[in-house]
């Protein structure tokens, strides 16, 4: 019921002529009032949402890199990635003071998930002589581009990726975000569900693991590419004596197939494999000298090399076609 109706004709006669809003004008501006609120309000919305997007962002690369180096497939750390952001846009970080921080633990979270689900789905049985291939970061050998070489920062060569595939996923949890990545073992305890006592335990045995398995390469891109054409050209050549030359007598050969070591066993290896060495075309494999061999138009091989003291110390070779079907090899047309 209307105000309206308790005015006599003469009251709502005065009312017009002072000007003064009718009972029925009244509602109507309090409804527009509530919409202009409500339209208001999801402007604010759209605002912060925006915001929140934008800080969120500025922390995009590190995140990347952070699930790059935990899982070791790019389309995986960027579903990584995706799953943090949604976390972010249903929770409520009024209360949080650290957001990159934040976000880094919450990668870290479902990256530890997903690592349990690949062990538990066996994608490589523990019986198998083989490795698990990380998925490589290729570029042509004029340099990496910006957004690669901010994944790659730190020397995250691809020998790296592959040790880190053999730790068990809460040591390369504790490793990867407190060695390479600086955060707290009160940190990583709570994301790892253990005591920042047994965090710091789980960080050292990766620790060792990773010195043992990948060794420091040599910084200076052009000695390791010399290293590596000199171990082509001698495999074209089938030239055993200079193979074993170019190679650390402790060299390793690691496939999804099995591991090779000593110079010996690897020169005859290659020498087997040397037609191959025809098709081999240069590249920068995670940042360091590497070869994609292509045959007939197909990527059928990357080859990765860490160089140490102007030997090759390891061949990392990923040869599952099924994986090579994704790479992008585009740079060699150029």
């Amino acid at each position: 019921m209307s105000g309206d109706e308790f005015l006599t004709p003469e009251e709502k006669l005065q009312e017009e002529a002072e000007g003064k809003p009718t009972g029925a004008e009244s509602a109507a501006e309090e409804t527009q009032s509530a919409a202009e609120d409500t339209q208001s309000a999801a402007q604010e919305n759209v605002s912060d949402k925006e915001f929140l997007a934008e800080r969120f962002e500025a922390h995009r690369t590190r995140l990347r890199a952070v699930a790059y180096r935990m899982l070791g497939s790019l389309s995986e750390a960027d579903d990584a990635v995706q799953e943090a952001w949604f976390k972010l846009s249903r929770s409520d970080t009024s209360a949080v003071e650290n957001l990159g921080g934040w976000l880094t633990t919450v990668v870290g979270r479902v990256c530890l998930d997903m690592l349990r689900s690949r062990r538990a789905r066996a994608e490589q049985p523990l019986d198998e002589p083989g490795v698990r291939m990380p998925e490589p970061v290729l570029a042509p050998v004029t340099g990496v581009d910006p957004e690669q070489e901010a994944l790659l920062a730190d020397s995250v060569g691809l020998a790296l990726l592959v040790v880190l595939e053999t730790l068990s996923p809460a040591e390369r949890l504790a490793f990867v975000l407190h060695d390479l990545f600086a955060v707290p073992f009160e940190e990583v305890a709570t994301i790892v569900g253990r005591t920042p006592v047994a965090a710091r335990q789980l960080a050292s045995r990766a620790r060792r693991r990773v010195q043992g398995g990948a060794p420091a390469p040599d910084p200076d891109l052009d000695r390791q590419r010399k290293a590596v054409d000199a171990f082509l050209a001698a495999s074209r050549d089938g030239d055993f004596d200079a193979l074993v030359a170019v190679l650390d007598p402790d060299v390793v050969v690691r496939t999804e197939a099995g591991v090779t070591t000593g110079a010996t066993a690897v020169a005859s290896g290659a020498l087997a494999f040397r037609h191959f060495a025809g098709f081999a075309r240069p590249a920068l494999v995670n940042g360091a000298a590497g070869v994609v061999v292509v045959h007939e138009g197909r990527l059928v091989s990357v080859v990765a090399f860490t160089v140490v003291h102007g030997r090759i110390a390891v061949i990392d070779i990923l040869r599952d076609l099924e994986r090579l079907t994704g790479l992008d090899v585009t740079f060699l047309d150029d």
